[in-house]
């Protein structure tokens, strides 16, 4: 099978926060991650085109975080469904491409992430 794609991908899991002004901040899983975009599973797809800024986290010393922060325009809409039977599932996933990458400015405390 040929590969469309022209930028590599990181395969791992991890949490990121998804802003926007309209639909607000919500926690998800972050996968698929390339220098060009990201596939985000959320429990909401914003609408095509929406442009929403992903906050990456790092762990640091006290009980903030540092992040990077990207801009990045929502690009697709993946519905997957899994498992089989009694035990199936599914998930939602936003395919976004990034816009550009800004300055964090600040750190943003834990207690915003509940």
């Amino acid at each position: 099978v040929f590969e469309k794609r022209i930028d590599t991908r990181f395969d791992k899991a991890f949490l990121v926060l998804v802003g926007s002004e309209l639909y607000g901040d919500t926690l998800a899983i972050a996968r698929n991650v390339s220098t060009g975009g990201i596939l985000v599973e959320m429990s909401y797809a914003p609408p095509l085109g929406t442009v929403v800024t992903v906050h990456f986290q790092t762990p640091r010393e006290g009980d903030l975080v540092d992040e990077i922060v990207a801009r990045a325009e929502v690009k697709h809409h993946h519905y997957l469904n899994f498992g089989a039977d009694e035990n199936a599932a599914s998930t939602r996933a936003v395919g976004m491409r990034f816009i550009e990458f800004v300055d964090a400015g600040e750190s943003v405390d834990p207690d915003r992430l509940h």
